[in-house]
């Protein structure tokens, strides 16, 4: 294959602008000649720079991801592969990812977020593993009138319906139920809208495959889509700040094609079946190059292809355009050399383009030949493990706010309220209110799988064929990040976004015992958005740890900034656990009425963490829905009890001892009482805590960490206070379910009154009534 008439690839000439065209430093290209001994091609200059951007290579992050925590007994495959894969039991594992689809996201709002679904999927079914779920962690602007400038506004609408209506029309048409996650809305993400996408599926144990290239000989196969022109330097465009004109970029944003990705599923996993596949790894970021070199390192090899053999859609494509295209639905594949035939009938079987286009070589290098010329011979390694690292400076980093409460808000804390009025506000704010409009655009129950799906604490899927009939195993998933208390304290913050997902999880039944983390950040090139990053890592470090969550993979998505402007540090943790039986699965919501409704908390170690102080509550919902406020830090979190907590919730859940059970987060109690009444119209008659109470919105809107809304028989109240003693936790009853009335008590008065219904109108209808006027005006514009 390898052409006769040329030694090395031609060499390009190489300007300060061509090298800026690519992203590629001064320092960096003296690496590249060090790598390759002389001037690289054109179609080489290409490969480096798409291997080596921070979407790629993860050179910022790298050396500070080490630190996480990445094993267990559950634990299959970690970090390093498509897909990081857990022990479920009866000869089952999971496979389960999560990643961003930022930057495309804003450019082209529809097929970025499609994409995105498309890729996660990919990186999957690629380890023989059928997709049984995927949920969104969705952050994006103000899109409330008056909220910011009126264009503005307009923009984040766009790229709201934009990113929904993409993830919807993809998953959809695939086939896969959409089990919710979380949206949320700070004005920080007007410019840099983040779309992470997560996905789980089911494969045997013994079924695993994986993205190395071994034997000598072997032929590289090509399969799917045909390629195109979309998504040349993708990557590099995600590892860059946008600026002004980046919305010219649009051709490099993939387009997808849902329909044929289902093709390519059943393809793939019907090859792998034939027993002729050795190694599978999707073309994602990067494409044809980063799936041939990445397939080539892992396994010891080389990979040499003929790009004359590529099928394509456009003509007179470049092997410049072929190797960095990021076309979507596409697949390289090593076959058994001599059972290639076997792999390219199911291809064509399904209706794809399959065909040889390489061979494995002993020699590690990735060889490319276009048209009888060799246009790139590189080290495998020299764009893989060799990539740059880079100890990037770790500044300090202070969020630029008060440290504590202003005269003007401890003036307005102190005034009389109508809490009724307060809590109507939060629950129709857009980070609080039902997001029925974004999820019930998902097919949730596509498959049969599904036992809890959108807007339930955490995503519930039984697995068929485990336990026993009717008793199944189960698997329990949540996404959640709370980019403004990282924002205030990003170690803590990070601590609490993985005891919120895990939480989550727990109060499903399940038992939390694997994490994928999506770390959105800022330029990574200032040394306090580095501190933001490092000190993110270390707080999901011990977090995983206290936990016993090890962390199987992920993604980093660094320059999310606009002009200059950079996001809130948004870590996004997705946390998987597993429930022997899925039918003692518990739901969110009251059930009935004359449950007794309580809190169960942690022991407290130390009494503050039964209480929020003044400065803690500047980083609360209330502060910034109803004062306009921020200030202070987040909540103080104990990890060792938030641990037992979880523990408790599992053995609560498996003796069917509780109806109930869902976290406080957002708005606190009285938020959590109002969604906990919503789900089936029962009310509420509940009083605050006396080692809590006082008249002051601190209190009753507190957002304590740790803490469980629970609802249960009366008759089991011993058991369960026994059962959390157990687990160094207590039960603390406040109230009862009643018929269609939510009140709450502090210090023996009524602070909060009001109908079932008349809370729950806010709340449900906030959001579609914000995006129905904002089309109506835009008609009327």
């Amino acid at each position: 294959m390898k052409s006769e008439n040329a030694v090395t690839p031609k060499p390009v000439t190489v300007t300060p602008e061509l090298l800026a065209q690519h992203s590629i430093t001064a320092e960096e290209y003296e690496r590249i000649l060090a790598a390759l001994g002389r001037t690289p091609s054109l179609t080489e200059l290409g490969i480096y720079s798409v291997m080596w951007s921070e979407h790629c290579s993860y050179k910022s992050s790298r050396v500070h991801l080490k630190r996480l925590p990445t094993e267990s007994d559950r634990v299959v495959q970690g970090p390093g592969e498509n897909a990081g894969i857990i022990d479920v039991g009866d000869g089952w594992a999971c496979a389960f990812k999560i990643e961003s689809h930022n930057h495309p996201s804003y450019i082209e709002p529809f097929q970025g977020a499609a994409t995105g679904v498309g890729g996660i999927l990919r990186d999957i079914f690629t380890m023989n593993a059928r997709p049984l779920a995927v949920m969104d962690s969705l952050r994006f602007g103000p899109i409330e009138p008056g909220s910011a400038d009126a264009a503005l506004v307009n923009k984040n609408h766009s790229v709201l319906e934009g990113v929904v209506h993409g993830i919807a029309a993809y998953g959809n048409c695939f086939g896969v139920p959409n089990l919710g996650g979380e949206t949320r809305f700070e004005p920080c993400y007007s410019g840099n809208p983040l779309v992470n996408a997560f996905a789980l599926g089911l494969v045997r144990r013994d079924e695993i495959f994986y993205a190395k290239a071994t034997g000598v000989g072997n032929p590289v196969i090509y399969a799917g889509a045909k390629t195109g022109r979309d998504g040349i330097h993708g990557a590099t465009m995600a590892s860059e700040e946008f600026k002004e004109g980046s919305e010219q970029k649009r051709p490099n944003v993939q387009v997808g094609d849902p329909f044929m990705e289902k093709l390519l599923l059943e393809a793939c996993i019907e090859a792998m079946k034939t027993g002729a596949v050795v190694g599978i790894q999707d073309m994602g970021a990067a494409g044809l190059t980063s799936s041939s070199c990445e397939m080539g390192a892992r396994g010891g090899v080389g990979v040499e292809m003929n790009l004359d053999q590529i099928p394509q859609r456009e003509t007179n494509m470049t092997a410049y355009e072929m190797m960095l295209s990021e076309s979507q639905e596409r697949m390289l594949l090593v076959a058994e050399k001599g059972r290639e035939q076997e792999v390219l009938d199911v291809f064509y079987k399904w209706g794809l383009d399959a065909t040889i286009v390489g061979t494995v070589i002993a020699d590690p290098r990735m060889r490319i030949v276009h048209k009888g010329e060799l246009m790139a011979d590189i080290p495998n390694t020299s764009l893989t493990d060799d990539a740059p690292r880079y100890h990037r400076p770790v500044g300090v980093w202070k969020a630029p706010v008060p440290a504590e409460p202003s005269p003007e808000v401890l003036a307005e804390l102190n005034k009389t309220r109508d809490y009724t009025a307060d809590l109507k506000q939060l629950l129709a704010s857009s980070n609080v209110c039902d997001k029925r409009w974004v999820f019930e655009q998902y097919d949730s129950m596509v498959q049969t799988n599904t036992v809890q799906g959108p807007g339930a604490e955490a995503g519930v899927m039984r697995i068929k064929g485990t336990g026993t009939p009717g008793h199944e195993r189960g698997l329990s998933m949540a996404l959640a990040g709370n980019g403004r208390w990282c924002y205030l304290n990003p170690e803590l913050g990070a601590q609490h976004a993985v005891a919120e997902a895990a939480r989550k999880v727990a109060c499903t039944g399940a038992t939390p015992v694997a994490t994928t983390n999506c770390l959105n950040f800022g330029n990574p090139e200032k040394p306090e958005i580095m501190a933001q990053l490092s000190s993110a890592i270390d707080g999901i470090a011990a977090a995983c740890k206290a936990l016993g969550t090890p962390v199987t993979g992920g993604n980093v998505s660094l320059y999310n900034e606009t002009k200059g402007e950079g996001i809130y540090p948004t870590p996004v943790l997705g946390i998987v656990g597993v429930i022997d039986d899925v039918t003692k699965a518990v739901p969110s919501g009251f059930q009935r009425e004359g449950d007794s409704v309580a809190v169960l908390a942690p022991f407290p170690a130390d009494t503050n963490l039964w209480k929020t102080s003044q400065k803690e509550f500047g980083s609360s919902e209330y502060a910034k829905v109803v004062l306009g406020q921020l200030w202070g830090e987040p909540p103080a979190i104990e990890l060792e009890s938030e641990a037992k907590l979880n523990q408790c919730l599992a053995a609560l859940a498996e003796k069917q001892l509780i109806h109930s059970a869902s976290d406080l987060s957002e708005g606190g109690l009285p938020v959590a009482l109002a969604e906990a009444c919503f789900a089936h119209g029962i009310g509420v008659k509940a009083a605050i805590l006396p080692e809590t109470a006082s008249h002051g919105p601190d209190s009753i809107f507190a957002e304590r960490p740790s803490w469980v809304l629970i609802s249960y028989d009366q008759a089991n109240h011993a058991e369960i206070m026994q059962m959390a003693l157990h687990y160094q936790s207590l039960v603390q009853q406040i109230g009862k379910t009643v018929d269609d009335r939510i009140v709450l008590s502090a210090n023996l008065k009524t602070v909060i009154d009001s109908t079932v219904a008349d809370l729950r109108a806010p709340w449900a209808d906030s959001l579609e009534a914000t995006l129905h006027d904002h089309s109506a005006n835009e008609v009327l514009a």
